[in-house]
C-alpha cells in the first residue's frame, strides 16, 4: 500500500538548475529553437507523451527579438505569440514516468527525468519572448470573456455546450474562439459566414464525428486546432484556408491524409498525432513552408520518402509507428533539426541521417538499433541523444567530437563499457546508462565539469573511482542494483550532491565522511548489508528522505533526534523486535514503513509523531491492534495487513477517533467484524479487509459516502445491506470469494455497484411481497392458542387494546396487526427467517407447509 515516497520536489529542483545553466547558452546561440509555445501535453496509457503541435519561431522573429526600437512591431509579434500559446499544443517527446526515480534493475522505464530536463531548456526562449503579455491573456481567458489590445477573445472552454454556440456569431470582431472541453457534436444550424474575422478557433477534446464544409468562409484563420475529437474525414473544402499555418488534429479516427490539406501553402505547423493513418501521399511536398510535422502513433510501416523534400522542415515526430527503415533520401532535410523516432523498429541507421548538419535532438528509443555509425562524429550541434532500449552493444568513440551533447541517455541496452574519450564531452550534463553490463566508471569521467546527473544502475560495477569528487556540478547520482561494497567516498566531496541512490549492493559499513554530505536531501540504502542504522545518518540533518529498508537493523541511536528534518523514513525488512522510541523524537515526520519486521507493541510515544500522514507497520508480530495507533490524529493512510505476520482478530472501536483516516488496509488478519461506528471516520476513500472473517456490515458503515475503492473479498459474507446504495462514491469494489447469496456471485463479478444495489432493490421489492403473504397465511390459518405461543416467541407484548378487541376483531385482524407492529424493528429478509423459527417451533407444521411452497414458487421466479 505504501510506496516510496515521490521524489518530484527534489527532481524538480534539479530540472530548474539544468535549465537555469542552458538558458544563457541558448540565448547566444538561438540558431535552432526548439517550440514557440509551451502547449498543452498529452499523455496516453503508459506511452510517452506525444506532441500535439510544435511550433518554431521564424528567423525574422528572432531577428525582431533583439530589435528593441521598434515597438510596433515587438507589440504586434507578442499578440501574435499569445494567440498560438493559447491556442496550439505542444508535441513533448518525454515520458512524464521518466521523472520517477529508477531503483530497480529491471527494464521499465527508458527515457530519464534529465531528457526531460534537457527539453525544457530549449523551451524556455519562447515563454521568454511572450514574456508577460501570454500571462495577461490566460488571464482574460479565466473571466470567460476578455478584451485584447487589438484583439476580441471569446473563451468558453468547459462550459458544458453540446452544440455550435449560435449567439457568438452576433459578436462582432471576435478573432480568438476557445471551445475546448465541451461536448459539441456539430455546427448544425451555425452560419460561420459571421465569424469572417476569425484567427484562431480551438475545438479540442469535443465530439465533433464531422467538420462542416462551410469552414472555407473563415478565410483568416491562421490557426485551427480540433484534437481529441471522432472525426474520421476533413473536408476538402479546407484548402480553401489559404491563411492558414498551425494546424492540429490530433487523437482523430483519420485513416486516410486529407487531400485537402497539400493546398495549405502557408501552413508551417501540421500534427496528425494518434490517428490511423498508414500512407503519406508525394503531394504532401507542396507544402514547402512547412517547419513542423508531427505524425506520432500513427499505423505508418515505411518512412514516407515524400517527408524528404519539404525543404523547411525542422522538426520531425514519427514515435510510435511501425517503420524499419529509413531512406537515403533523409539526407534532404538540411534543416532538420529534431527527429524523434522512439517506439518504431529501425534496425539499423544509414549513413546518410549523418549528413543533417543541424541536429539538435535525436530520439530513437525502443527500436531494434544495434550499431551506432562512426558518422556519428558529424552532429556536431547535437544536444540530445536518446538511444535507450535498442541492442547496442557499444557507442562509437568519435561520438566524443559531438562536444555540444548535453544529454546521453543508453540505458536498456549490452553495453560492457562507455565509450572512450568520453571526457571530450564537456557539455554533458546528463548520463544515462541504467541496465547494461557496465564493469567500470572510467576515472577520466572526472573531466566532466558540467555534468549535474549520473545514472549507473543495473549494471555490475564494483567501486567508483575516488577522481568523481571532481564533478563539483552533479546532483544526483543513480548506482542502484550493482557489485559494490564500500562505500564511494569520492561522492562525499560532492558539495551539489542532493539525491543519492546505492539500493541493492553489498555496502556493510558507512564512512564518516558521509557525515560532510549536509546537502543531502534523499538517501536511498535500501537492500544492502547494514547490521547498524549508522550514527553517521544522524549528521545528515537536511536529509528529508532516508531508505535503509531490506538490511539487518535493530536499533536506533538516540542521535537521530538531530535529523529534524526527515520527512520519510523507510526501515521495512530488517531485524526490529520493539519499535524504537527514538523514532518518536522525529517532530516532522510524515511517512513511516516499519512493515515485515517482528514488532509487537507501539509505545505511547508515537503520539508524538504529529505530523504523520502514512504509516505501514503491515507484517509484524502484534496481538492485538495497537490502540495507541488512535492518538495519531494527523494520520491519513494506515496499513497493518498481515501477510507474514500474527493475525489480528478485532478492529478496536477507538479506530473512530482517527478522522482524518483516507487510506486502511486491514487484509490478511483474521478480523470477524468492523467496529460498529466506523461512520464517524470523515473521508476513508480506500478500504482494504481482504481475506478476514468479516461476516457482516454494521449500518454504521453505509455512511462512509467519500468510499471509493473497497475490496473485502475472501470473507465470509452471505448478504450485502440493501443501503449499499449509500456508498455512491464507490469505483472500485470486490467481494470475490465470499459464500453471498444476497446477491448472488455471478451478480458480483461484475463489480458493479449499480448492478448490485439495482438487485438488492428488486430483491427488497419481492421480500416485501413474500413476507406480506406469509404474515397472510399465518394470520388465516393460526389458531388463538398458537398465536399466543407464537407472540411469546417473537417477544410480541399483547396489549389492553388487543384484549378489550378480542371480542370484536377477528382472530385474523388482530394477527395481522401484531405482525405489522413486529415488522417496524426489523429488516425484511431477518423477519422472514426469524418468523419461520419461531413457527417451526410452536409446532405451526400446516402454516409452515404452505409457507415453504410459497416460497419454492417464489424462487421461480426472476427478477
Amino acid at each position: 500500500m505504501f510506496e516510496k515516497e515521490d521524489t518530484s520536489k527534489e527532481v524538480e529542483d534539479s530540472s530548474r538548475q539544468f535549465r537555469t545553466e542552458s538558458k544563457s547558452q541558448l540565448v547566444e546561440k538561438p540558431g535552432f529553437i526548439k517550440e514557440i509555445s509551451n502547449l498543452l501535453k498529452e499523455g496516453s496509457d503508459g506511452k510517452p507523451s506525444d506532441q500535439i503541435g510544435e511550433t518554431h519561431p521564424r528567423k525574422d522573429t528572432l531577428d525582431r527579438h533583439d530589435d528593441i526600437s521598434s515597438s510596433g512591431n515587438k507589440r504586434k509579434r507578442n499578440k501574435e505569440q499569445r494567440e498560438a500559446l493559447q491556442s496550439s499544443e505542444t508535441v513533448t517527446s518525454y515520458d512524464s514516468s521518466q521523472l520517477t526515480t529508477e531503483t530497480s534493475p529491471s527494464p521499465s522505464s527508458s527515457i530519464t527525468e534529465m531528457t526531460a530536463e534537457c527539453e525544457a531548456s530549449v523551451h524556455f526562449l519562447s515563454h521568454e519572448t511572450l514574456g508577460e503579455n501570454s500571462l495577461q491573456l490566460s488571464e482574460e481567458n479565466e473571466k470567460g470573456l476578455g478584451l485584447g489590445s487589438d484583439d476580441f477573445t471569446v473563451n468558453l472552454k468547459a462550459k458544458g455546450l453540446q452544440e455550435f454556440p449560435k449567439d457568438i456569431l452576433k459578436i462582432k470582431y471576435v478573432k480568438h474562439l476557445n471551445l475546448d472541453e465541451n461536448k459539441i457534436k456539430s455546427f448544425n444550424g451555425a452560419d460561420l459566414g459571421g465569424l469572417l474575422g476569425l484567427e484562431i478557433l480551438s475545438l479540442q477534446d469535443n465530439d465533433l464525428s464531422s467538420f462542416p464544409s462551410e469552414i472555407q468562409l473563415l478565410n483568416n484563420l491562421r490557426i485551427l486546432n480540433v484534437s481529441h475529437n471522432q472525426l474520421s474525414h476533413i473536408p476538402k473544402e479546407i484548402s480553401q484556408l489559404g491563411s492558414i499555418k498551425q494546424l492540429f488534429l490530433n487523437n482523430n479516427d483519420i485513416e486516410n491524409f486529407p487531400s485537402g490539406l497539400v493546398s495549405l501553402r502557408n501552413l508551417e505547423i501540421l500534427s496528425l498525432a494518434k490517428n490511423k493513418l498508414r500512407h503519406i501521399p508525394d503531394t504532401l511536398s507542396s507544402l514547402k513552408n512547412l517547419s513542423v510535422l508531427t505524425l506520432a502513433y500513427n499505423q505508418l510501416t515505411i518512412f514516407p520518402k515524400v517527408l524528404c523534400f519539404l525543404p523547411k522542415l525542422i522538426s520531425l515526430n514519427l514515435t510510435g509507428n511501425l517503420i524499419s527503415s529509413l531512406p537515403k533520401e533523409i539526407r534532404e532535410l538540411k534543416n532538420l533539426g529534431k527527429l524523434l523516432m522512439d517506439h518504431n523498429k529501425l534496425t539499423f541507421l544509414p549513413v546518410d541521417i549523418f549528413q543533417l548538419l543541424k541536429m539538435q535532438e535525436l530520439q530513437l528509443t525502443n527500436n531494434k538499433l544495434e550499431v551506432i555509425s562512426h558518422k556519428i562524429e558529424n552532429f556536431r550541434e547535437l544536444k540530445i541523444l536518446i538511444l535507450d532500449k535498442n541492442i547496442l552493444k557499444e557507442i562509437p568513440e568519435k561520438i566524443s567530437h559531438c562536444v555540444m551533447l548535453e544529454c546521453l541517455s543508453l540505458s536498456d541496452n549490452k553495453l560492457t563499457e562507455l565509450p572512450k574519450n568520453i571526457h571530450n564531452l564537456k557539455n554533458l550534463r546528463k548520463l544515462c546508462v541504467n541496465r547494461n553490463n557496465i564493469v567500470r566508471i572510467p576515472e577520466d569521467i572526472s573531466h566532466l565539469n558540467n555534468m549535474l546527473g549520473l545514472e549507473f544502475s543495473g549494471n555490475i560495477i564494483t567501486d567508483v573511482p575516488i577522481e568523481i569528487k571532481n564533478c563539483r556540478k552533479i546532483t544526483k547520482v543513480e548506482l542502484s542494483y550493482n557489485k559494490i561494497i564500500y562505500f564511494p567516498i569520492g561522492l562525499c566531496a560532492l558539495d551539489s550532491l542532493y539525491y543519492l541512490s546505492i539500493n541493492g549492493n553489498y555496502i556493510s559499513e558507512i564512512p564518516v565522511d558521509i557525515s560532510f554530505s549536509k546537502q543531502l536531501l534523499h538517501l536511498e540504502f535500501n537492500e544492502n548489508n547494514l547490521l547498524i542504522f549508522s550514527e553517521h545518518f544522524c549528521s545528515l540533518i537536511n536529509l528529508q528522505h532516508l531508505d535503509l529498508g531490506k538490511n539487518q537493523i535493530r536499533k536506533i541511536p538516540p542521535s537521530i533526534s538531530n535529523m529534524a528534518s526527515l520527512h520519510v523514513l523507510i526501515l521495512c525488512c530488517n531485524k526490529f523486535e520493539t519499535f524504537p522510541i527514538e523514532v518518536c523524537t522525529l517532530a516532522n515526520l510524515q511517512v513511516l514503513n516499519f512493515s515485515e519486521n517482528q514488532i509487537q507493541k507501539i509505545p505511547p510515544e508515537i503520539c508524538n509523531l504529529k505530523e504523520i500522514q502514512k504509516l505501514n507497520i503491515s507484517s509484524n508480530q502484534f496481538t492485538y491492534f495497537p490502540t495507541e495507533l488512535c492518538q495519531l490524529l494527523s494520520l491519513e493512510e494506515l496499513n497493518i495487513s498481515q501477510i507474514n505476520g500474527t493475525k489480528l482478530t478485532r478492529l478496536p472501536e477507538e479506530l473512530s477517533n482517527m478522522t482524518q483516516l483516507k487510506r486502511l488496509d486491514i487484509s490478511n488478519n483474521t478480523i470477524r467484524a468492523i467496529p460498529t461506528n466506523i461512520g464517524k471516520l470523515r473521508s476513508p476513500v480506500s478500504l482494504n479487509a481482504y481475506n478476514n472473517q468479516i461476516s457482516y456490515l454494521t449500518p454504521s458503515f453505509l455512511s462512509l459516502n467519500d468510499l471509493q475503492q473497497l475490496n473485502l473479498s475472501g470473507n465470509n459474507l452471505t448478504a450485502l445491506p440493501s443501503g449499499i446504495y449509500n456508498l455512491f462514491s464507490l469505483k472500485d469494489i470486490n467481494f470475490d470469494d465470499n459464500p453471498l447469496v444476497r446477491p448472488p456471485r455471478e451478480i458480483c463479478k461484475a463489480k458493479q455497484l449499480y448492478t448490485i444495489t439495482r438487485y438488492l432493490q428488486r430483491a427488497d421489492e419481492q421480500d416485501e411481497k413474500i413476507l406480506e403473504k406469509i404474515f397472510k397465511i399465518v394470520a388465516n390459518n393460526i389458531t388463538e392458542t398458537n398465536f399466543q405461543f407464537l407472540c411469546q416467541k417473537l417477544n410480541l407484548a399483547i396489549s389492553e387494546t388487543d384484549r378489550s378487541t378480542k371480542s370484536t376483531v377477528s382472530l385474523s385482524e388482530r394477527v395481522h396487526q401484531a405482525l405489522d407492529r413486529w415488522k417496524m424493528d426489523s429488516t425484511t429478509a431477518a423477519l422472514s427467517d426469524q418468523l419461520t423459527r419461531a413457527l417451526t417451533l410452536i409446532g405451526a407444521y400446516e402454516i409452515m407447509d404452505k409457507i415453504t411452497a410459497l416460497k419454492l414458487f417464489a424462487c421461480t421466479i426472476k427478477f
